[in-house]
Order: structure tokens, then sequence, then C-alpha cells
């Protein structure tokens, strides 16, 4: 230091090694949230939104006008969709997670329209790898060690659930009445949707009762 000055060294950083965060400046695509919307009764989560260009404002600003409607937690639904008579499977399934539930049991077999049953409540299989999580009021979740694949699921109005034959011994392992698994066994044989050896097979799988009920199906189904 020489006459009272004195003289700082900086050390200069790389400034092109320093990221920035930058804003997400995406224009959010209503019609492609409407085609993601419209697969799915008319309901969206706010991931699928993201991935179409809206913003956390852009839900809240739109949640707000009531175009959107927040039915729970990361769920939202387009207030101008037509309502449909699976509301309540459509809100259990996307908000459970859509790529870990399948729709299953006796609510697999309404959708598949082959029981008389009316579910009293939305059953869902997930991984056992899931089961800690709490279930909202209405949800039966169902927790398997291997959970249903892909062979083993549908596609029916948009909602992933699991197969005739895999439903049909699902609701029977469950404890749904023996008429009204009788009843579903011969409506998907009769009908096409499962064949006598896919019926077979979940039998064999599944042995004790539910390879009881099922077999007496196949045997009632043969002698028609």
């Amino acid at each position: 230091m020489e006459g009272g000055s004195s003289v700082i060294s900086l050390r200069v950083t790389d400034l092109s090694t320093i990221t920035l965060p930058m804003d997400d400046t995406r224009r959010p695509d209503h019609g492609a949230l409407f085609g993601v919307a419209s697969e799915q009764g008319g309901y969206f989560t706010a991931r699928q939104a993201h991935r179409c260009g809206f913003s956390r404002a852009n839900l809240s600003h739109h949640a707000a006008s009531g175009r959107f409607v927040r039915v729970g937690r990361g769920l939202y639904r387009l207030r101008a969709y037509p309502s449909s008579p699976r509301e309540e499977v459509f809100r259990a399934w996307l908000s459970f997670g859509k790529d870990t539930a399948v729709v299953s049991h006796e609510s697999a077999l309404d959708l598949l329209g082959i029981s008389d049953v009316v579910p009293d409540q939305v059953h869902l299989t997930v991984p056992r790898t899931r089961r800690g999580r709490p279930a909202a009021p209405g949800v039966h979740v169902h927790t398997a060690k291997v959970p249903p694949k892909r062979d083993e699921t549908t596609l029916v109005e948009g909602v992933r659930i699991t197969s005739p034959a895999r439903s049909i011994a699902d609701a029977a392992a469950a404890g749904t009445s023996p008429e009204h698994i009788l009843a579903a066994a011969r409506r998907a044989l009769a009908r096409g949707m499962v064949t006598p050896q896919q019926l077979e097979w979940v039998a064999r799988q599944r042995g004790g009762w539910v390879a009881r009920i099922i077999r007496q199906a196949l045997d009632a189904a043969a002698s028609s």
C-alpha cells in the first residue's frame, strides 16, 4: 500500500460456466391440451398442461377465470367439456397416476360392460411399492407384487383398465359374488372379448376358489 491507496485483486469467474435460469417463454397450446383432455373425459394433470406450454401462472389464471376447473391437487378439468358418467373413474385414475395405476376389479368389469355389479368405489391396482400412498375417498387401491403386464390391460374410453380375463380373476379373488363372476365370464366369452384358453390360463395361475368358479363358467359355456 503506497500513498494511502490500495489495490484490490479480483478473481474473475468464467461467465461461460454460469447457467442462469430462463423463463419458460413457450406459448400455451390450447389445441394440444384439448387433445390430451378429450382422451381423458375432459380431465388433465398439471404435468400434462406444462408439456403443452402452460406454466403454473397460466393454470392459475385459467382456473380463476373459470376456463379450467381445479378438481384436486394437480388435476384439472375443461369446464366446457361435456360431462361423462365415468367422471369419478377419470378423477381417481389420473389423481393416482395414469402411468402407475390401472382401473381394475369390479370397476374394470363395469367399464367392459360385462357385469351387473355397480361398484360403490373406484378400484385401482398399483405396484406394491406404491402401497403407502393414501387413497382418496371412494377409491379402493389394490396392490400387486407383479402389476398387470401390458398384454393384461386395455384402453376403454381412454382409461387404462385390466383385460377381461384379469378383471374376472381379480374380482373373484376380491370376493365378488359367484353369480356375478359367472355372468361376467359368460358375457365375455359370448362377445369374443376373452377366449376359453385365456380364462383357463388365469384359472391355473390363481388356483383355489378363483380356479373353481372360472372353470364352472367354462363348463357352462361349453355345454350351452
